[in-house]
């Protein structure tokens, strides 16, 4: 398969950069487009319609501090970034539209290998929601 553009499914954490790795990687190999994507889930369905950073930057669905993080993502990666899309809600819920606006044809997301994610996994939700292929990536437990 020959990969033509890979979205990230990126959390607040430094275990990202893992996944930001793994998406350079193969996109230096197919010589692809890489797109992340952040959904916060923890306040609900805020904001309907994702918020592309790089289009419109003075836009900010989320925290400032969640904000920064996110930008420090984009600084991290040696490799041209299409879209940043960011937004609130659940990624499953948004995956079919996202995949079709973006023609996104490879997901990348992460998985923790720890007790909670036995029980609620969120890679799960997305592998039975998912219209292309996915990569999930481990993530070491803490």
């Amino acid at each position: 398969m020959n990969y033509k553009h890979i979205l990230v499914a990126l959390e607040l954490s430094d275990e990202s950069h893992v996944l930001i790795d793994k998406a350079v990687y193969l996109a230096k190999q197919f010589d692809a487009r890489i797109s992340f994507i952040h959904i916060d889930g923890t306040h609900g369905e805020i904001y309907h319609e994702l918020v592309d950073m790089k289009q419109e930057g003075a836009q900010r669905p989320l925290s400032v501090n969640a904000m920064d993080q996110l930008k420090e993502f984009e600084a991290y990666m040696d490799y041209p970034l299409r879209s940043f899309l960011v937004g609130t809600g659940d990624l499953g819920d948004k995956i079919h539209e996202t995949v079709a606006d973006h023609n996104v044809d490879l997901l990348i997301c992460g998985h923790h290998q720890d007790f909670w994610s036995k029980i609620i996994s969120y890679s799960r939700h997305l592998i039975h929601k998912s219209p292309v292929d996915i990569l999930v990536v481990p993530m070491a437990s803490n």
